[in-house]
């Protein structure tokens, strides 16, 4: 009797054990696929503390900053994000520094190799200026700084400009902007 109750729980407790699995077990097609699409769009790569240096014709043009730095190479548009924050160097031809850029966030184009930086963007240029902005973009190709977003610009000699929008050179010391404002400071009696 005892040899024939082992061998009806050695033959149940298995039995009932896949039952209960495959009982708690969803084949909701909604859920398969919300995973199957975080899958996706994780990182191929992940990098810490990463420079690049960008060159052109063998010149230093800018040297790129970031504590991290995550790779989507298998996206239909690769990119890649610093969520950590940025900074990018500019130098002229003699390597002297001539701006740079910080900002708390920055995604960057494979394919179009454009920088889009945000959250408490700023620039400096070798002159000491400063350009402030919620958001600023990085086209290399046309070698252009730019924003659709408000700008503020403080000179070192105490001049405060706000722009409803922004373009400069890399350098940010040849730019422009809409709807002006601002305090300009001068130097002498203005009116003669």
């Amino acid at each position: 009797m005892k040899q024939a109750a082992k061998r009806l729980t050695g033959f149940f407790v298995p039995v009932i054990l896949m039952a209960v699995l495959l009982s708690a077990c969803e084949n909701d097609l909604k859920k398969v696929r919300e995973i199957s699409a975080k899958e996706f769009t994780n990182p191929v790569d992940s990098s810490m503390s990463v420079e690049v240096t960008y060159s052109d014709s063998a010149r230093v043009k800018a040297v790129l900053q970031t504590p991290l730095l995550l790779d989507f190479k298998t996206v239909a548009k690769p990119y890649r994000e610093m969520p950590r924050g940025i900074k990018i160097t500019f130098y002229d031809k003699t390597l002297k520094i001539v701006s740079t850029v910080v900002s708390e966030y920055a995604v960057t184009s494979e394919n179009d190799k454009i920088i889009t930086l945000k959250k408490n963007v700023v620039v400096t240029n070798n002159e000491g200026d400063t350009f402030k902005s919620s958001e600023l973009i990085w086209d290399s190709l046309k070698k252009l700084i730019y924003s659709n977003q408000p700008v503020v610009i403080n000179k070192i000699d105490g001049t405060v400009l706000n722009y409803s929008n922004f373009k400069s050179n890399e350098s940010g010391t040849d730019y422009s902007g809409d709807n002006g404002t601002g305090v300009i400071v001068t130097k002498g009696n203005i009116t003669q």
